[in-house]
């Protein structure tokens, strides 16, 4: 006689969401009353099989049912029930029910759920099929719900799914859960952000290698760098600029109960820069190792030097600046890269202002502080008043759209109010801006001052981005280079220009009673707010070319 082989048990178990296994036990609770019934029908549990997904999903969708189906075809001569807690465990779905049930059937298992007792008869197959159709009608129900809810609270303003990155959900007593800054990452996306629309990140890659640089901003897992199309879906999303909008649902944009990272006005001008002619991409040996590539140009035919490593006859690898232009005379002659940029350095050191200079220059700053203030207020007002007329527009255009008859006309007339409604939005962030400075005085001068006090300081101890920015914001024009005299005049920025004129006694920049007291008619007295002056060399001739250049008005 062939002894018949006893039956084995298996146990499938479904949550929703991943968040009722964090928050609570309905998987333990599941296959702990599964257990109990095995138990008690003499089974053995072989194996239990999970999935975190809602019971309307394909079935290919859920990697614990896949995995179920998967061990019943491979141990296809074995005999195995397969137990559930409820009906609605198994599936959601009318159709994926009934396939499951035949394809477990075809495979040779046994179905057993707790809170149903299937019947083969027709009449049994009948109610199945009602009690399967009724979990679908509950799951679609549940699902309007909650998209209703969701609708309503983003047409309140309130950003209802995943956190973005940079910011982070709160509870509050009335609100529910309101999106707020995250005070690790908010900054970095701020600063990425506002660069990119300054022009500090010429393209999305510079952005990107920011990003991807900072030790603070979260980095995918499976590969620690940051994806490709990760800083245009930040760029586009207008949640950074406190807005809310799903258009799926028919949410238009509006603004959000939640502060952005930045204002309306400088997402438009990112939005401008996104659709503008792309830039080449950055090369990806722009780094730390030849921080002038592209700022110092040859004099031979005036294009940037390159620069790059070269290896010796001992092995040793050497850096070096090198013209590569094909027409130049002096392409392929290299410069040391210690050369190029201590002289660089050295150029630096030549633009330091005095003390006494930069007291005197701290207070006009003051003074202009305080002017723009007020020129601030007025330009708010003017703003307000913009934001009248639009107004008085929108109420005529929606006007004319409500009597409107043909599709055309309509279609015309709903573009402008979306353009008007956009200008309104751009209006009333400058407006928020207005009157509102970042910081205070004092921070914005002692950032400011200590960059224009000791340029050289920050390029000496600065990282990659400091040393790119100290390039960009004392010279107007790339330095050019000669590999035998050194660097030519430079043309420096309007901060450097303005400190040289003062410190020439220029009657443009100085009141008429001067700066000193005054004294009688003939005589003359030095001035102590004098630059120093460099010692003789291509440094001190290109400092006091600027000095003479008068400030811009």
């Amino acid at each position: 006689m062939i002894k018949e082989e006893k039956e084995r048990a298996l146990i499938y178990c479904r949550i929703s969401d991943p968040k009722q296994g964090r928050e609570g036990s309905g998987l333990l609770s599941q296959e702990q009353r599964c257990r109990v019934a095995a138990t008690e029908m003499g089974l053995v549990v072989e194996d239990v099989f999970r999935d975190e997904i809602s019971g309307g999903s394909e079935v290919e969708e859920r990697p614990g049912m896949v995995a179920l189906l998967q061990h019943l075809r491979d141990n296809s001569h074995r005999r195995y029930v397969v137990f559930f807690d409820d009906l609605k465990r198994l599936s959601r779905s009318t159709k994926h029910h009934l396939m499951l049930r035949e394809l477990m059937s075809d495979l040779g298992a046994r179905v057993v759920c707790l809170n149903y007792r299937f019947d083969d008869t027709p009449e049994g197959e009948f109610m199945e099929t009602l009690f399967a159709a009724q979990g679908q009608l509950e799951r679609k129900q549940i699902g309007r719900q909650t998209r209703q809810k969701t609708k309503a609270r983003l047409e309140a303003g309130f950003y209802a799914f995943t956190a973005p990155i940079g910011f982070r959900f709160i509870k509050g007593k009335s609100t529910g859960k309101l999106l707020v800054h995250d005070e690790r990452v908010g900054p970095i996306l701020t600063e990425m952000m506002e660069g990119f629309a300054s022009g500090r990140f010429q393209t999305k890659e510079a952005a990107r290698v920011f990003l991807e640089n900072h030790p603070d901003y979260p980095k995918s897992r499976s590969t620690g760098k940051v994806g490709n199309s990760h800083v245009h879906r930040l760029l586009i999303n207008p949640v950074y600029a406190g807005q809310v909008e799903y258009l799926p649902w028919g949410v238009t944009r509006r603004k959000g109960q939640h502060k952005g990272l930045i204002s309306y006005e400088t997402f438009a001008r990112i939005q401008e820069r996104l659709v503008e002619r792309s830039h080449a991409p950055e090369r990806k040996d722009l780094n730390l190792d030849f921080a002038c590539r592209g700022g110092v140009s040859c004099s031979g035919c005036g294009n940037a030097l390159t620069a790059g490593w070269s290896r010796s006859k001992t092995g040793k690898r050497h850096p070096y600046y090198v013209c590569q232009t094909r027409t130049c005379a002096r392409k392929g002659k290299s410069i040391r890269r210690d050369k190029l940029e201590g002289e660089f350095a050295e150029l630096l050191k030549a633009l330091s202002p005095s003390k006494p200079l930069l007291t005197v220059a701290g207070t006009m700053f003051r003074a202009l502080w305080d002017k723009e203030g007020e020129r601030q207020r007025l330009r708010r007002q003017s703003l307000d008043q913009q934001i009248r007329e639009l107004d008085k527009q929108l109420r005529l255009v929606v006007d004319r759209l409500v009597d409107a008859r043909s599709s055309t006309v309509m279609n015309a007339l709903e573009e402008r109010v979306e353009a008007l409604e956009e200008r309104k939005r751009v209006l009333i962030s400058k407006r928020e801006g207005f009157g509102k400075p970042l910081k205070p005085f004092e921070a914005m001068y002692r950032t400011s001052m200590h960059y224009l006090s000791n340029p050289h300081k920050v390029w000496e101890f600065g990282g990659f981005e400091e040393k790119r920015a100290v390039l960009k914001l004392t010279f107007t024009e790339r330095l050019v280079y000669d590999r035998d005299h050194g660097y030519r005049t430079p043309s420096l920025s309007l901060p450097f220009r303005f400190l040289g004129t003062l410190s020439q006694g220029s009657p443009l920049m100085v009141p008429g009673a001067g700066l000193e007291p005054a004294l009688p008619e003939g005589k003359r007295i030095l001035s102590p707010l004098r630059l120093p002056i460099p010692p003789p060399g291509p440094f001190s001739r290109g400092l006091e070319l600027a000095n003479r250049h008068p400030p811009d008005p």
